[in-house]
């Protein structure tokens, strides 16, 4: 016998066969609302049960919009050379930190437990992110959420699981020796 979680995780694998239509008229309603936005219950219950939301006083869940596609500098100010002439710009960071770090930012009082996609198209993708007032006094007393109570920042530095990934602190042992501390600390040894 399987939990009704199993079955939710299952429809969400392909989410065009598994929700069908829902999934369509999903994305063409958060079109049309604004990039940040509050959501009262999680779209993906599976995923977000599994970073710690639970529906009770303190967690929020914010689906964040994201647009996919090069990174560029919005205008070119300052120095003629051509390596200052560019407007691509590499950053190595996935649309899901970006995402975590903008809700971050949205909410200061609120601690980052985690992400997860909940639709894309061709030119954006949004993701869910569950978040931990770290204030509130249901928040402190639960022992599985009262780290975000001495955490500032987690989103920022790069340490939610998103974070870690982008920084290639998945990997251990032989071929992530430049990996830590951090590739720039590696950088700056030389």
């Amino acid at each position: 016998m399987m939990g009704y979680l199993k079955y939710v995780r299952q429809a969400w694998k392909q989410p065009k066969k598994g929700l069908g239509k829902a999934y369509q008229e999903k994305l063409v309603a958060w079109r049309k609302q604004p990039v940040t936005v509050r959501v009262e219950r999680p779209t993906r219950v599976d995923r977000a049960r599994s970073l710690g939301y639970k529906a009770k006083q303190g967690i929020i869940v914010v689906r964040q919009r994201v647009l996919r596609g090069a990174h560029t500098r919005p205008d070119i100010k300052g120095g003629r050379r051509p390596k200052k002439n560019t407007q691509r710009r590499v950053v190595s960071k996935s649309y899901q930190l970006i995402a975590e770090q903008r809700v971050n930012k949205k909410y200061p009082n609120c601690e980052v437990a985690g992400s997860y996609l909940v639709g894309e198209d061709g030119r954006r993708q949004w993701y869910e992110v569950v978040l931990y007032d770290r204030d509130h006094p249901v928040i402190k007393a639960d022992k599985r959420t009262s780290w975000a109570y001495d955490t500032r920042g987690k989103a920022a530095r790069g340490l939610t699981s998103a974070g870690k990934k982008s920084r290639g602190l998945r990997k251990k042992g032989k071929g992530a020796e430049k990996n830590r501390p951090s590739k720039a600390a590696v950088r700056k040894k030389r």
